[in-house]
């Protein structure tokens, strides 16, 4: 069975944010992401983690705005400053929080020149934060138009030409099923650059079981390939989150 983590930004929103951390626990999840938690104090945020026993997985680099704003600016031609000093930004929010990864967004952008501020940009987080895990993540153009890493071979030769040891790669199994239609052969070409995994089923965004992809054959395939990373649940329960976790169940955690 995998590592399961429960993405707080997705589930249990049915309690105010900070009692979240407590519910993931009692629902059988020893770990926890947020995308983006820059609105909430850092130090309350760890007081919850080092009370409930919970790993931090995962955050995001900031974006311009979350409210409204476009998500992610790694790609954007000239929003390199603000790239540089919002990562700043992350790493002080890290330091406190101390997440196992850091996933750093690309925003909308297209063409070569976004593909050289993208890469420009990586290479320079990466040797900015060298002690920190790095990823970027493929992420499919129903549920973000323009954005530029829409594409799981395309973030493999951006890994491959970064060349960072720190710098790994994201997987999302409801992306890979959008842009692929097969997650299992996705997971099989790209599984040696993931260090993390997320998922939700297709189409929808809704919990395992509510769509088309097997997530149980998924979670199977991470045992057999010696997965040792965490898998974090990122989907929108139809209701309260707790009655969502029967896939939870079936797996023998929860």
């Amino acid at each position: 069975m995998p590592k399961f983590a429960a993405n707080l930004t997705f589930l249990f929103t049915e309690l105010p944010f900070m009692e979240r951390f407590s519910a993931a626990k009692e629902a059988g999840f020893d770990a926890v992401e947020v995308l983006f938690p820059y609105e909430f104090s850092a130090q309350e945020m760890r007081h919850e983690l080092v009370r409930h026993d919970l790993t931090f997985v995962l955050m995001n680099v900031p974006p311009p705005n979350w409210a409204g704003g476009d998500r992610g600016f790694a790609a954007v031609p000239g929003l390199e400053a603000r790239f540089r000093r919002d990562f700043d930004r992350a790493m002080r929010f890290a330091d406190v929080l101390k997440p196992r990864h850091i996933h750093i967004m690309a925003g909308k952008a297209q063409g070569a020149v976004a593909r050289q501020t993208y890469i420009d940009n990586l290479t320079w987080a990466a040797a900015r934060a060298p002690k920190r895990s790095l990823t970027i993540e493929p992420i499919n153009p129903i549920d973000m138009p323009d954005y530029f890493l829409n594409d799981f071979d395309l973030a493999a030769e951006i890994l491959d030409e970064v060349g960072a040891p720190n710098l790994h790669l994201q997987f999302d199994a409801y992306h890979a099923h959008i842009l692929t239609e097969d997650v299992a052969a996705t997971w099989k070409t790209h599984r040696a650059r993931v260090a993390h995994v997320q998922f939700a089923d297709a189409p929808g965004r809704g919990a395992p079981g509510s769509g088309e992809i097997d997530l149980s054959a998924f979670f199977a395939t991470l045992d057999a390939d010696g997965y040792s990373g965490f898998a974090t649940a990122e989907y929108k329960p139809a209701t309260d989150t707790r009655h969502s976790l029967d896939w939870l169940t079936a797996q023998g955690a929860g």
